[in-house]
C-alpha cells in the first residue's frame, strides 16, 4: 500500500506545513517524508510543495491535488469503518469541537460514557464558544448550537425543542423587581454573552399561548465570550441571564438558578451535530449520533 502511504504523508504535511511535524505526527524522520514527497511528486511528475529555507506551502499543483486526495482517503476510511461495522466493535479517533458550556457541563460526561461502551474508540475534544473552521482546523465534526449558516455543511439534529430561557438566582430576584414579562428586563441587570466581538443584547421571546413577540434589547455591567462565565455570573446573583435550558438544567434542578417569566419562550437553541461531506458519516459518526440523541432526550422527554 504505498501509494496509500503517500498520500497520507502529503495530506499530513499539507495540513501541518512543516515536514518536521510531519514526521512527529506520523512517527517517521523529516528524511524519510521528504523522500515519500519526492517520490510521490516525480510519479505525478508536478510539484506539490514550494520550499524555501523556512517555509513549505502547496504548490499550484498541490492546491488543485489536496481536494482530490481528502476525498479518496474520506472513501477509504469509509470502507475501513464499514468492515469493521460488521465486527461489532468501533474503532478509531475522532475530533469533536463543541460550545465550552454545553460541552463541560452536559456533552463531555456523555462522551465519557460512550468511550466506556466503546473502549477502542479515541476522542479528542476542542472546547470553545467560538466556531472551529472545520475546513481548516483538525476537527472532525462540530456540535453547535443554532443550525449553521452555511448551507455547504451537514448538520444533523440531536435535540431540536432546546431553547433560551431567562434565569437568576433566588439571592437576585429576592432583591430585585419581579420579572413579569420580558419588559420587566429593562429594570435589571442583564449578563450579556459575545460571540467574534458581536454582543447579544437584543433578546427574542414568543409567548406560548398567544404567540405574540418580544425583541427586548437589554443593558447589564457584565458581558463574556465564556458561556461558562455568564450562566456563573447568574448563579452568583449578579444578574439575569438569557441561557440555553441544556446548559442551565443542571443548577435549575438543583435551585441554583430559577427559571422566570416561563410563559413566555426564549430563542429556538436546537443542537446540531456538523461536519464538511457527508462521506465523513462513518460508523463511530453515526453510533455517537444515536447515543447522544437517546442520551439529551432525557433532558426534553415528551416534546
Amino acid at each position: 500500500m504505498k501509494s496509500l502511504h503517500d498520500i497520507k504523508v502529503f495530506l499530513e504535511t499539507a495540513k501541518l506545513g512543516s515536514l518536521s511535524a510531519a514526521a512527529r505526527s506520523l512517527d517517521q524522520t523529516p528524511a524519510a517524508i521528504s523522500r515519500t514527497i519526492q517520490r510521490l511528486e516525480s510519479e505525478l511528475g508536478a510539484p506539490l510543495f514550494i520550499r524555501s529555507t523556512r517555509k513549505l506551502r502547496l504548490s499550484p499543483q498541490g492546491e488543485k491535488f489536496l481536494p482530490r486526495c481528502q476525498q479518496a482517503m474520506s472513501i477509504f476510511e469509509q470502507g475501513v469503518s464499514e468492515l469493521r461495522e460488521d465486527e461489532f466493535e468501533l474503532s478509531g479517533t475522532i475530533s469533536l469541537s463543541m460550545p465550552s458550556d454545553t460541552g463541560r457541563g452536559v456533552l463531555a460526561p456523555l462522551i465519557d460514557r460512550f468511550i466506556e461502551l466503546h473502549p477502542k474508540v479515541s476522542v479528542h475534544l476542542h472546547l470553545s464558544d467560538g466556531y472551529a473552521d472545520l475546513y481548516k482546523q483538525n476537527v472532525d465534526l462540530a456540535i453547535r448550537i443554532g443550525k449553521p449558516e452555511d448551507s455547504s455543511m451537514v448538520a444533523l439534529p440531536l435535540l431540536k425543542h432546546n431553547y433560551r430561557a431567562l434565569v437568576a438566582s433566588k439571592s437576585y430576584l429576592d432583591t430585585h423587581p419581579k420579572i413579569a414579562s420580558p419588559e420587566d428586563l429593562q429594570q435589571h441587570n442583564c449578563l450579556c454573552f459575545t460571540l467574534h466581538d458581536k454582543w447579544h443584547n437584543r433578546w427574542q421571546f414568543t409567548h406560548q399561548e398567544s404567540k405574540q413577540q418580544q425583541l427586548i434589547q437589554v443593558t447589564g455591567n457584565r458581558k463574556s465570550s465564556d458561556g461558562a462565565l455568564v450562566r456563573q455570573w447568574a448563579i452568583d446573583g449578579f444578574g439575569v441571564a438569557y441561557k440555553s435550558l441544556l446548559d442551565a438544567h443542571q443548577d435549575l434542578e438543583t435551585g441554583k438558578l430559577i427559571q422566570v417569566c416561563e410563559e413566555w419562550q426564549g430563542e429556538h437553541a436546537p443542537l446540531y451535530m456538523v461536519f464538511t461531506d457527508r462521506i465523513q458519516y462513518n460508523a463511530i459518526f453515526k453510533a455517537l449520533k444515536v447515543f447522544l440523541e437517546q442520551e439529551l432526550e432525557r433532558f426534553y422527554p415528551n416534546k
